[in-house]
């Protein structure tokens, strides 16, 4: 399943689509895949197709063209709840897809300095008084994806010792194309706004000086990992030393990798055996909760050997490695089966 309009679903095909993959791997071991463009104008249409599948692999944004999902998410969980089997379930996501996954792990040792916001007038208050302690912050709305919602915020003059409504700030939003400017604090918390809205809230993390190493995205499927992806420049890379903030460069593309590849051996040994397990724990969930295909990115700590979360996806993985395929062919395969196996006793 992916978002688009009537147009997108009236003429869908999966072999011509990103997903060509997918629909090969999930064939040469005897699934038939089919598409399912979804948009709340036609999700009653949407609905009859999902009733009649056995599962169902969702690739659709936290936002999207200006929508959110809460009328996706109650579908899946009821398709869900009538035996179709749902990646990621939106009861999931919301444990480990969306930025609180930062706050709730902060004492993992891929954690960090992380706080949460839950109004406007706490952001203000907290936020003005972690500045002067001399380190920027990244704030991060609740859902989205792709940057958007992304702040680094820093103060414009080193020394200040207390925030004013009219203290000069750096603000830079990791949404591509973005440069920094500088702004009045006030202006900077009444731009942050707009992430309250509903349920929303913005979550503090201190920001990572290696951002300059790169950053790395481990990819997997349920509990294994199944490949990993190497970004050096990304969202919020710094101008080189002494050149204007404006200079910053643009993010690059990202480098994909086998499960194998030796660099990121110490990333897939801590993960599998250690993060992974601590996480679920934090989380309260079962490994058999684990969405067929997702991933964590990673920065590089102050120190050899040192990660720390950046953030989870998990509403949209793709691109992905293809070695990803394989894997996660074969996990729909068990999914499917143990789902048959499930309606069968309860028959």
């Amino acid at each position: 399943m992916w978002h688009g309009d009537r147009e997108a679903r009236d003429n869908a095909d999966l072999g011509k689509s990103r997903f060509a993959g997918v629909e090969k791997a999930l064939a040469e071991v005897g699934i038939c895949a089919e598409p399912a463009v979804y948009n709340d104008d036609f999700l009653e249409e949407v609905r009859s197709q999902l009733l009649g599948v056995d599962a169902v692999q969702v690739w659709v944004n936290p936002i999207e063209n200006g929508r959110d999902r809460s009328k996706l998410d109650s579908l899946l969980r009821e398709v869900a709840a009538a035996g179709v089997f749902v990646s990621a379930h939106p009861d999931v996501i919301m444990r480990m897809g969306t930025k609180q996954v930062l706050f709730d792990t902060r004492l993992m040792s891929w954690g960090s300095d992380v706080h949460v916001y839950r109004t406007v007038d706490e952001l203000r208050a907290e936020l003005s008084a972690r500045l002067p302690l001399g380190r920027a912050r990244v704030l991060k709305q609740f859902r989205g994806h792709s940057g958007g919602g992304i702040w680094k915020v820093s103060l414009a003059a080193s020394g200040t010792c207390v925030v004013a409504p009219s203290t000069p700030v750096r603000l830079r939003h990791a949404a591509r194309g973005s440069v920094e400017e500088v702004v009045q604090f006030e202006d900077a918390v009444q731009r942050f706004s707009e992430y309250f809205k509903g349920d929303g809230r913005m979550i503090d993390q201190e920001y990572q000086e290696r951002l300059t190493d790169g950053m790395v995205r481990c990819y997997l499927v349920e509990d294994k990992v199944a490949g990993f992806g190497h970004q050096a420049i990304n969202a919020l890379y710094p101008a080189p030393g002494g050149a204007p903030a404006e200079e910053a460069p643009q993010p690059g593309p990202r480098l994909y990798y086998p499960p194998d590849q030796l660099e990121f051996q110490e990333v897939k040994k801590r993960m599998e055996e250690e993060w992974l397990g601590e996480m679920l724990r934090c989380l309260d969930l079962q490994v058999e909760q684990l969405p067929l295909l997702w991933d964590a990115d990673f920065f590089f700590g102050r120190t050899d050997g040192e990660y720390v979360l950046g953030e989870i996806n998990v509403s949209s993985v793709s691109p992905f490695p293809e070695w990803v395929l394989g894997p996660f062919a074969a996990a729909m395969k068990r999914r499917i089966g143990s789902q048959a196996k499930a309606r069968a006793t309860t028959a």
